[in-house]
């Protein structure tokens, strides 16, 4: 990336713009001069598994955190000088959903509305908002720790929009929610994204991925590939992926991962993807391999690679280098 940060803070059409950012506890390196930057009204996946440096990214650009090294701003701000300016204009959501099960829809709501400075015709006028988004009117006085997972997470992600931020930051807000919750919650997140809210999401669903109109892949505190998914796709991968469909699986996989030939072997549903870089001369070979270990194979095609085939070649480079 390399270009100069703005901290005027209004030139340029980047929400979040990092550079060489840094993280360190004590020998331990989170994060390791990350660089991407977000364009403003776009939904940003951070993608990346448990421990790759996720969270902590997020709670420096929050100025939770201060950097060991690097520069980054939030909104054209400063992250360690105008974390104040920060704070004002953005919304945030942690996986834990940041709720008090003591309190009632209605009190939870009024509460994160005072400390966000919203008061009045302006927070009644809210919280209806939030209300009718999230599908919870008529239960502002029930519990909150009585609203199932799906609904605490619509719950919380209004606490995080009461002040019409320009920014979301959401760190694995849909960790633990059911598939049925997960879809409505994204189906929000593009209506905000649409009224124009720029989105920053960490998460480690692959298929959440497919959603974002920019991506950075983290694994080990390093960014190992960034872009457009599509993008991702077309210059990320190593090799091409084979879908193959058979009857014992089980068998096939070790089968295929004895020929030596592929750079990954794994079961995705119910298909095995194996990725090398000619797969289509390996047909024959692959073919007898799963006959001579008594596997019936019903289908074999190449297939273009999903976000998780790209992931996991990606992690895999050598050095696992930056990608810029």
């Amino acid at each position: 990336m390399g270009r100069a940060l703005d901290h005027e803070g209004r030139a340029n059409n980047h929400a979040v713009e990092a550079v060489e950012l840094t993280k360190k506890f004590g020998d331990f390196t989170a994060v390791d001069r990350v660089s991407f930057a977000v364009d403003r009204g776009m939904i940003f996946g951070f993608l990346g598994p448990n421990g790759a440096g996720k969270t902590t990214t997020i709670r420096m650009l929050l100025g939770l955190l201060k950097p060991t090294s690097g520069a980054a701003t939030v909104l054209g701000f400063d992250i360690v000088k105008q974390t104040d300016e920060i704070k004002r204009r953005i919304g945030y959501m942690s996986q834990r959903f940041s709720l008090y099960d003591d309190l009632t829809v209605d009190e939870n709501l009024n509460f994160y509305g005072r400390t966000y400075g919203v008061r009045g015709k302006h927070l009644r006028a809210r919280k209806a908002f939030v209300l009718e988004m999230a599908g919870l009117v008529g239960r502002g006085r029930e519990l909150t720790r009585n609203l199932s997972g799906g609904w605490k997470q619509r719950l919380a992600l209004g606490t995080a929009i009461l002040h019409e931020p320009e920014m979301l930051f959401l760190d694995e807000p849909t960790a633990g929610v059911d598939p049925i919750s997960r879809r409505a919650f994204w189906d929000l997140l593009y209506d905000l994204a649409e009224e124009g809210t720029t989105i920053m999401v960490t998460t480690h669903y692959m298929d959440e991925a497919e959603h974002c109109q920019g991506l950075a892949f983290i694994q080990h505190g390093r960014i190992a590939a960034y872009g457009s998914p599509l993008g991702i796709k077309e210059t990320e991968m190593r090799g091409q992926v084979l879908e193959i469909d058979c009857d014992r699986p089980e068998l096939a996989i070790p089968a295929l991962r004895e020929m030596g030939a592929f750079e990954e072997v794994a079961l995705y549903g119910a298909q095995i993807h194996a990725v090398a870089a000619d797969v289509e001369a390996l047909k024959p070979q692959i073919e007898q391999k799963l006959a001579d270990v008594g596997v019936r194979l019903r289908t074999m095609d190449v297939i273009a690679p999903s976000l998780e085939d790209v992931f996991i070649s990606s992690v895999r480079r050598p050095g696992g280098a930056q990608s810029e």
